[in-house]
C-alpha cells in the first residue's frame, strides 16, 4: 500500500443544490461537502461568502436537494454564479415545503432541513441540518413507499472536480458479513 499524503478519501459525496428563502424569494447553491450526521441529520460545509448564507443564517432552515440528469445543468449554473450577482430564483420551478423551505419541482429527492448549528470555521460554515421532511418522485419509490436506489442513482462529487454517478445495488448489508462468518467456522 502507498501513502498518497494529506487526502481526504471519503469521497465521492452526493452533490446537492440547497436552496433557502433571501429577502423573500429562493436562492440555490450547488455543495459537494455534504455528510451524514445521523439518521436525520446531515452536515454540510459551505464557503461564508455565499449569498444564500444570508437566508440560511436568517431563516435557521434549508433544503437539500440530490441530483438526478435531468436537473444537473442548472444545479451546476447555481454553483457557479453568485446570487449576489444574478437572480437565481427562477432557475428552478419551485414550492415552499411544510417548514417553508423552498423545494424544487423538479427535485428527484429533497430533505428539507431546520438548522440546528452553525460553526463558524476557516471562512466555511459548517451547518448540522435536522431532517424533518423527505420529498421523492414517485418513480423513485419502492413499492414499499421508500426511496429505492436502484431507481434512483444520485449523482456524485469526486475531488477531481469530476460528476460521479452511482452504479447498481449490490444487494443488502449484513448478507456477506454472514456468508464470510459461515466461511470460517
Amino acid at each position: 500500500m502507498k501513502n498518497i499524503g494529506k487526502f481526504n478519501a471519503s469521497f465521492p459525496t452526493p452533490i446537492v443544490v440547497v436552496g433557502a428563502m433571501v429577502q423573500g424569494k429562493p436562492s440555490w447553491f450547488e455543495v459537494a461537502w455534504t455528510g451524514i450526521g445521523d439518521s436525520d441529520v446531515v452536515t454540510l460545509s459551505v464557503t461564508k461568502t455565499h449569498y444564500t448564507c444570508d437566508g440560511i443564517r436568517a431563516e435557521k432552515k434549508l433544503s437539500i436537494t440530490l441530483l438526478d440528469d435531468a436537473i444537473l445543468s442548472r444545479a451546476d449554473y447555481v454553483g457557479i454564479v453568485s446570487g449576489s450577482k444574478v437572480d437565481k430564483s427562477e432557475v428552478f420551478p419551485w414550492k415552499k415545503g411544510e417548514l417553508g423551505a423552498p423545494i424544487p419541482d423538479e427535485a428527484p429527492v429533497c430533505m428539507e432541513c431546520s438548522v440546528e448549528d452553525i460553526y463558524d470555521k476557516n471562512g466555511h460554515y459548517i451547518l448540522i441540518c435536522k431532517v424533518e421532511n423527505t420529498y421523492v418522485r414517485e418513480e423513485f419509490l419502492s413499492d414499499k413507499g421508500k426511496l429505492d436506489f436502484g431507481k434512483f442513482k444520485p449523482i456524485l462529487f469526486e475531488p477531481g472536480f469530476n460528476y460521479v454517478r452511482t452504479g447498481e445495488v449490490m444487494g443488502p448489508c449484513v448478507v456477506p458479513g454472514k456468508e464470510y462468518a459461515s466461511s470460517i467456522k
